[in-house]
């Protein structure tokens, strides 16, 4: 456990910087127009932003001590093509974790 010192510290600077970067799209340029290239960019955050999360759980999974997991591979695989061909999160997810739960269960 950290000091208490140190820890209020980068609670109250992690606070301080959040709040800057809210209150700069929110509170200096939230009564104007966008730009519509920038308006564009923003539109490919969260497409940009998941695959970067989910990622290296696929990839180097902490559950398999960092070694790639076949199933973990065969699942991401079978939800991007779900998600790909039915253009649905919902149908995407169950079937990611319905290759999870079927391998969790299957005898090998």
């Amino acid at each position: 456990m950290t000091d208490a010192y140190p820890l209020w510290l980068i609670i109250f600077g992690l606070g301080i910087g959040s709040f800057g970067l809210r209150f700069v799209f929110l509170g200096l340029v939230g009564d104007r127009t966008m730009p519509d290239w920038l308006l564009r960019h923003l539109r490919y955050t969260a497409v940009a932003v998941l695959p970067a999360l989910v990622a290296p759980l696929v990839v180097w999974p902490k559950a398999t001590g960092g070694e790639t997991d076949p199933v973990r591979l065969g699942a991401a695989a079978l939800a991007f093509v779900c998600g790909y061909v039915t253009r649905s999160l919902y149908a995407a997810m169950g079937a990611g974790a319905a290759v999870m739960i079927g391998a969790a269960y299957w005898p090998y």
